[in-house]
């Protein structure tokens, strides 16, 4: 090989120019990659640091706009005023019944009928007593009147001079005797009658009898079984025949907590529904406060009537009541924009806001609020029906944010 054409170590080295250009392009890459990596930073921030906050929303209703409000709600059960669980005057076998479920009974009808053979015949014993008593008064009353004109000869006769005194006074003796005795026969019979009266009562009193007009809701005897005014310790014993209801006298009875119990008042108006007709409004007003509390159950009793009767009201259905108030100013309760629960309104640095949720955004609004109705409040501005307010804890919401409506 030739010298000329071997290679030369010194000729190994970059151009100067060259290592210029390639320093530059390194800082650019630098430079860039810097840039990426503080957006992802920043976009990691804002995506993972920004949580959306799930709320709970109520929608705004139509406020009131008649002559009363609902102040509070309560329920309770249809109860009659008149209820009686008949049964007899005494102890005895039922023989027959008269009355079945749902039979309409009159006052005085008879509903069932016992074993009177012992009575009877002490009644028929008692009359003949009776009888006898007054036929031994008819043959004292014939005596006596023989007596008095054989008294009123011998007095004849001793004017005369024939008959002797002791004649007159025998004569006179014998009247005065069957006076006496007719007295006491007298007595007698007013004391027959007497008893008679009683036995004729006891004889009654196994007639049982409806005590008041009504409809029988239960039927508790059947023939041949024992009843009894009282419980004989037993299970062969009835209590009673029949269970008469005055359809006429059913009202509502509700528990109210007493600590709203000053919102209730007799005479005030109410809104009854039937849990069995619950399209059904019935106008109700309260009859009265029962004035004594359970403290178990920190209530009072509140009895209504129903302000018209209706064959489909039957006792002891359940009943929702809403009592309602006379709105005195009925230019203020006209003016209400909407009705909102309560916990949806809130004071913040002295103003009064509602949170309305618009497109999964919240929108905080200034508010004029009315009355409290239950557990509502009227909204007078700020709010329209239909609207979506938030009505869980809304601590740290803003204007604007974004939130998460809770299905």
């Amino acid at each position: 090989m030739n010298e000329t054409n071997k290679p030369n170590l010194s000729d190994l080295k970059i151009d100067s120019q060259a290592r210029s250009n390639d320093g530059g392009g390194r800082r650019l890459m630098l430079i860039a990659a810097a840039i990426l990596v503080t957006i992802a930073v920043i976009a990691i921030f804002i995506v993972g640091g920004t949580s959306v906050t799930t709320v709970e929303v109520a929608i705004a209703r139509v406020a009131p706009t008649g002559g009363t409000a609902t102040v509070l709600n309560a329920s309770g059960y249809v109860e009659p005023r008149r209820k009686a669980t008949v049964s007899s005057k005494i102890t005895g076998k039922v023989i027959e019944v008269l009355v079945d479920e749902g039979m309409v009974v009159e006052e005085g009808q008879i509903l069932a009928q016992l074993d009177d053979s012992d009575a009877r015949r002490r009644y028929e014993a008692i009359r003949a007593e009776r009888d006898v008593a007054r036929a031994a008064i008819e043959e004292l009353e014939v005596n006596l009147a023989d007596s008095e004109r054989t008294l009123r000869r011998i007095n004849e006769l001793r004017d005369q001079g024939v008959a002797s005194v002791q004649d007159l006074d025998s004569a006179t003796a014998a009247v005065d005797a069957l006076r006496a005795k007719l007295r006491v026969s007298r007595s007698s019979l007013d004391a027959a009658e007497a008893q008679l009266a009683v036995s004729a009562q006891d004889l009654e009193n196994y007639t049982v009898r409806a005590p008041f007009a009504g409809i029988a809701v239960s039927k508790d005897a059947q023939p041949g079984e024992m009843v009894s005014p009282v419980s004989a310790g037993g299970g062969f014993t009835r209590t009673g025949i029949s269970t008469i209801v005055d359809m006429e006298s059913l009202e509502i009875e509700v528990d109210v907590n007493e600590s709203h119990i000053a919102k209730v008042t007799p005479g005030q108006p109410a809104d009854a529904v039937l849990d069995a007709y619950p399209e059904w409004h019935i106008p109700a007003t309260v009859r009265t406060v029962i004035p004594t509390a359970d403290r178990q159950k920190a209530t009072v009793k509140v009895r209504l009537t129903f302000d018209e009767l209706d064959p489909r009201i039957l006792p002891d259905m359940g009943v929702k009541v809403a009592f309602r108030e006379t709105v005195q100013d009925e230019a203020t309760a006209n003016s209400a924009q909407s009705l909102v629960p309560q916990p949806s309104v809130r004071t913040e640095n002295g103003q009064t806001v509602v949170f309305v949720v618009e497109d999964e955004t919240v929108d905080r609004r200034a508010v004029s609020v009315g009355r409290s109705i239950g557990n509502d409040i009227e909204i007078i501005a700020g709010v329209t029906p239909g609207d979506r307010v938030v009505v869980s804890e809304s601590n740290g919401l803003t204007d604007g944010q974004k939130v998460k409506v809770k299905s």
